[in-house]
């Protein structure tokens, strides 16, 4: 007989309480809906960002008026 794998135990991003992971917590990988709510702000209000290299626009390409 198997014995049940233990969840995983992850940080809340947001106020770094350790969250189960399972499926009953909706909120995953945050502790709450607050700290979710606190993070897609943080995302909102550019303190978040996503580094990006620039691109060079081709030759050829059609250029925006």
């Amino acid at each position: 007989m198997k014995t049940p794998a233990k969840p995983a135990v992850v940080t809340c991003p947001t106020c770094g309480v350790t969250v189960a992971w399972t499926p009953e917590n909706r909120w995953k990988p945050f502790c709450s809906e607050r700290c979710k709510l606190i993070d897609l702000g943080q995302w909102a209000t550019e303190k978040y960002r996503v580094p990006a290299e620039e691109q060079d626009p081709e030759e050829g390409s059609p250029q925006s008026q």
